[in-house]
């Protein structure tokens, strides 16, 4: 099957409309399009058939639970941070259609900052979230469309819900977006997050932490360095060794030494910075490993830090005190992954002819996460296209028409198969 010129046109469209959120553009960035966005696609996706069940963002009070990162925390207070950012959930299917007999499909509508330019040259769409993930919105759509030519029973008998989500990219985690939804119920007996999987299920998803290291001491300038604390030499020490130190936990997860900042002058010491690290980890027992790993290389680090300039002019006394200067806290941590087990799922996801994902690949990070708690469910992450081959996050996003017209006929069996199952064997319960 292929994506017709109505829907071609829609994702045009939704790579056009910029949907980065605050946390991707800044307090003073543009505000994102997400609620034109959604309007759009939940226009296209009813006439499929399909009605809005919430459209609006999260509410205050759900980032006050546990695991909230601390810059979602800070950027709501500003109401207008949450006010830009709805989530979309529709419904093909009565309401009395039980969760046993609905699929879900979570798609991101926000996406990071910057990218090229929206196009497409008849073989190739070009723009921010071409692959991650309006294009797999958008082939979602055809494949429903495809289904329900298929099954009369798809919409009837069985049901299907999309959460159409802000909140993944930034950072954020999906605390304002697929989170309250996941608690609210938007789920169904099987859950697919619409991420670049080559078109393979994976039934992982890692999460990430986190941590930060501040100094908090004096300035100088640069007619007397040696009088203050140079908070550019010592985060520039504790980074190098940490970095060293965590580089064995890299086979197991993603470290990366990231962002370090102290100042942007030429003749000032600066006193007080901050150096971060985020960590991903594939299941909690790893994550508490890699936590105790990150707080034993800062520990190592800045001893080592006070013995190398102890006898130096210009940092002995910020050797001396780097130690009640210096601390290690964690804006995010605590996250949940996801380790899916549910055979029922897995076999229905091969008898629709989904291949598996290697079980020695490695895992990525995405909001399938919340789902990690949910009983009875099935939820895998599948989508069109490769993060990195496809250019994710990067200046030349990209996804192959071909790709997401082979995704609308994966989606298109699976509804399909599902439907057929669910009539036989009540959901396979």
């Amino acid at each position: 099957m292929t994506l017709t010129g109505d829907e071609r046109s829609l994702l045009m469209r939704l790579l056009a409309a910029p949907t980065a959120g605050p946390l991707e553009t800044g307090a003073a960035g543009p505000a994102p399009r997400l609620w034109e966005a959604q309007r759009d696609y939940a226009r296209a996706a009813g006439r499929l058939g399909f009605r809005v069940v919430r459209h609006a963002p999260a509410d205050p009070a759900d980032l006050e639970a546990p695991g909230v990162p601390e810059t979602v925390r800070e950027a709501a207070a500003d109401p207008g941070f949450l006010a830009c950012q709805p989530s979309l959930v529709l419904r093909l299917g009565p309401d009395a259609v039980p969760r046993e007999r609905t699929v879900m499909f979570n798609v991101h509508m926000d996406t990071v900052a910057g990218g090229p330019a929206a196009s497409f040259d008849g073989e190739v769409f070009r723009g921010r979230g071409a692959v991650d993930a309006k294009g797999p919105a958008v082939a979602l759509l055809a494949g429903v469309r495809a289904a329900l030519e298929r099954s009369p029973a798809l919409g009837r008998d069985t049901a299907v819900l999309v959460q159409a989500v802000a909140g993944e990219e930034g950072g954020a985690m999906g605390v304002l977006g697929t989170r309250p939804l996941v608690g609210l119920g938007h789920t169904g007996r099987v859950n697919v997050f619409c991420e670049p999987t080559s078109g393979r299920f994976l039934t992982r998803s890692t999460a990430s932490m986190t941590a930060r290291v501040s100094v908090r001491g004096d300035d100088a300038v640069d007619d007397r360095p040696h009088s203050g604390h140079n908070a550019s030499v010592l985060l520039g020490f504790l980074a190098q060794r940490m970095g060293r130190a965590l580089d064995a936990h890299a086979r197991n997860g993603a470290v990366c030494v990231a962002g370090l900042h102290t100042g942007t002058l030429h003749n000032r010491v600066y006193g007080s910075g901050d150096l971060l690290l985020n960590l991903s980890y594939a299941d909690a027992r790893a994550g508490r490993t890699l936590e105790e790993a990150v707080r034993g290389a800062f520990d190592t680090a800045l001893a080592e830090f006070g013995s190398a300039f102890a006898d130096t002019a210009l940092f002995a006394r910020t050797a001396a005190d780097a130690r009640r200067l210096t601390r290690l806290d964690w804006p995010k941590r605590g996250l949940p992954v996801l380790d899916d087990r549910d055979r029922w799922g897995h076999d229905l996801l091969r008898r629709a002819g989904v291949p598996a994902w290697p079980a020695g690949e490695p895992a990525f990070t995405c909001d399938a996460i919340w789902m990690a708690d949910v009983p009875d469910t099935c939820t895998v992450v599948l989508g069109p296209g490769d993060l990195d081959a496809d250019g994710a996050h990067g200046d030349d996003e990209r996804v192959r028409l071909r790709d997401l017209d082979g995704y609308a006929d994966t989606v298109a069996r699976l509804l399909t198969a599902f439907t057929d199952d669910t009539d036989d064997t009540d959901g396979g319960s």
